[in-house]
């Protein structure tokens, strides 16, 4: 690999040549000749230099996710070498979100590791699916686990059906009912976890016909769940986002279910690595095995 390239994106991730120093193992000064080198072959300043550390010039912002293409390139092409070397080498640089990350992923590494050692596995987390999906078109991950349908048109394979449902304190009229009416929906007042995107659970008021009655909005589930428990209103949440939850919660199925479909997605199958098509099927192979294991618990 071009360390110049490598040197660029460690400094512009770390705003100084000294941090990208540290991540890359290097002295300050070694990647203070890399990106002179790389300046002298654009023939353009990169950075701004100052005590503060480093700063991308204007030319630097533009050029920016052209060297992270070439950079991206040549780690693909350093992991198809080393496929052709060995088979059992390579990254998975992956991307999920914090339940999938604290409920499966745990799970699914184990395996994954005692079968592949040699391979490294990297795990980004992210809140915004859209956020996600954008990361892993730009090839910043190799893959990502997603609520079906990709905004992107990744190849996916679907993994799992995770339910929604209405939660309440265990003192709730309707806590003890087999199904929480669409009336109710309308009627009870609503502790909505903040999203700016269109979501699955914007798709369950819809399929009721009903328009919430926000009482509060909040950025955090286990925030959320907090008012919940109060009796400040009902929340909506899937199954997975509630395992193992530390609060004491009611959960009943809405009127009409509407359960949503985690994948895990690849930009292209066939150009997907070995490694990741290796990680690929030890998650099949998990859910498989464990699929029942991974519900919710509620009163």
């Amino acid at each position: 690999m071009d360390q110049k390239y490598e040197a660029f994106m460690k400094a512009a991730e770390a705003g100084s040549f000294k941090g990208a120093a540290d991540l890359l193992g290097y002295t300050q000064a070694g990647i203070s000749y890399l990106i002179s080198s790389l300046e002298k072959e654009m023939g353009t300043t990169l950075f701004l230099r100052d005590h503060a550390g480093a700063r991308l010039t204007a030319d630097g912002q533009t050029l920016l996710p052209w060297i992270q293409d070439v950079y991206n390139s040549e780690l693909a092409l350093q992991s198809k070498l080393g496929e052709m070397r060995d088979l059992e080498t390579g990254t998975v640089r992956i991307a999920a979100s914090a339940s999938v990350s604290i409920h499966w992923l745990p799970g699914i590494f184990e395996q994954f590791m005692a079968r592949y050692p040699r391979i490294k596995l990297e795990v980004a987390c992210f809140e915004d699916q859209e956020d996600m999906e954008d990361r892993v078109r730009a090839g910043e991950h190799d893959c990502c686990f997603l609520i079906e349908p990709s905004r992107r048109g990744f190849f996916t394979i679907p993994l799992m059906l995770d339910p929604l449902y209405i939660v309440v304190p265990p003192s709730h009229p309707l806590a003890h009912e087999q199904r929480f009416p669409s009336e109710a929906l309308a009627r009870e007042p609503y502790v909505k976890v903040r999203n700016d995107s269109y979501t699955e659970i914007d798709a369950l008021f819809e399929r009721h016909g009903v328009a919430p009655r926000t009482r509060l909005e909040m950025d955090n589930d286990f925030a959320v769940m907090g008012m919940v428990e109060k009796g400040l209103g009902y929340g909506v949440f899937p199954q997975l986002i509630l395992k193992d939850n530390p609060f004491d919660l009611a959960l009943v199925e809405p009127e009409f279910p509407s359960p949503r479909t985690i994948a895990l997605a690849v930009r292209a199958y066939a150009k997907a690595s070995f490694a990741t098509r290796a990680f690929i099927e030890a998650t099949r192979r998990w859910i498989s095995d464990n699929a029942g294991a991974t519900g919710a618990t509620g009163a």
